[in-house]
């Protein structure tokens, strides 16, 4: 869900009507980015790389028209939004740094280049620059969400339940502010707001299996092994190379004591994700009861 596509939004008066029109085509025709969802990795903003959004082709369009408009924010920062998709960070935030440079109240560039630091691993950086693009305008979803979720790695639950609580209160309709407020609710043990947020994060991203894992999980702690079984298969239906959806689908299989099924969906889930504890304590645990 997650994760955080870079977000394209006109600037108002930055440019004239048919460079922003040309600049849109160009991004739409070579596919340079889409727009923010829920689309996360273990409900973060860690961006996904995709190269054929960054590609050398996409890349050159977008210079071109930055050459032949090299004062027009707006291009800096869709070319920066593709650089971000292909994994070249330090070259999205040069450029995200240009289009504030050239419009300091570019609140959209600040969330970008929040984002971009953060995947490199810079979260205080990125929380000066969400905190400016709030500055700008404080009614910006997604830098609340953005900053929220680097507040509830860092472990300020109460500030991360703030900003998504306020993202929520603005109607945002971003399923992450839904879905990284259940998580907060999950570890205060409200069972039952969680099941409630990650449902209406399912409404606005039903293809993300985030949410459903999210929500599974919170029918375990409730005893709904039924109802929890079932969103744990449905995000492997969605995506079948996240090891938490199949080491969640053996937490069911060893409730109801079927160790063998239990075992292979463990060792399924460790080799996705060799590193992944849940699927390496699992397979200790079930593979040594699995009998004949």
């Amino acid at each position: 869900m997650a994760d955080m596509n870079f977000k394209l939004l006109a600037l108002p008066h930055s440019a004239a009507g048919a460079r922003r029109a040309a600049l849109v085509a160009t991004v739409l025709s070579l596919g340079a980015l889409g727009l923010a969802g829920c689309d996360t990795t273990r409900s973060d903003d860690v961006i996904r790389v995709e190269k054929a959004q960054g590609s050398n082709e996409n890349i050159s369009s977008l210079t071109a028209l930055i050459n032949q408009n090299p004062q027009d924010p707006e291009g800096y920062n869709v070319r920066g939004s593709a650089y971000g998709r292909a994994g070249n960070f330090s070259a999205a935030i040069d450029d995200f740094t240009k289009a504030i440079q050239l419009n300091p109240r570019f609140y959209q560039a600040y969330a970008n280049r929040a984002l971009a630091y953060r995947n490199i691993g810079q979260p205080a950086d990125a929380v000066n620059d969400y905190n400016m693009a709030l500055k700008l305008n404080g009614s910006y979803d997604v830098a609340l969400i953005g900053r929220g979720n680097i507040y509830r790695q860092a472990g300020r639950i109460d500030e991360a339940f703030n900003d998504f609580n306020q993202a929520i209160q603005l109607d945002t309709t971003d399923g992450r502010a839904y879905h990284n407020r259940g998580l907060i609710y999950q570890k205060r043990g409200q069972h039952e707001k969680a099941i409630d947020d990650f449902s209406k994060a399912i409404s606005l991203s039903p293809n993300s299996p985030e949410p459903y894992n999210g929500r599974g999980i919170s029918y375990v702690a409730l005893n709904d092994d039924e109802n929890a079984f079932a969103d744990f298969n449905h995000a492997i239906e969605l995506n079948d190379k996240i090891a938490e959806s199949w080491a969640n689908q053996a937490l069911i299989y060893e409730r109801r004591g079927d160790m063998k099924k239990a075992a292979k969906s463990y060792a399924h889930a460790a080799g996705l994700d060799p590193k992944y504890q849940p699927a390496k304590d699992g397979l200790a645990r079930t593979r040594g009861q699995v009998s004949g």
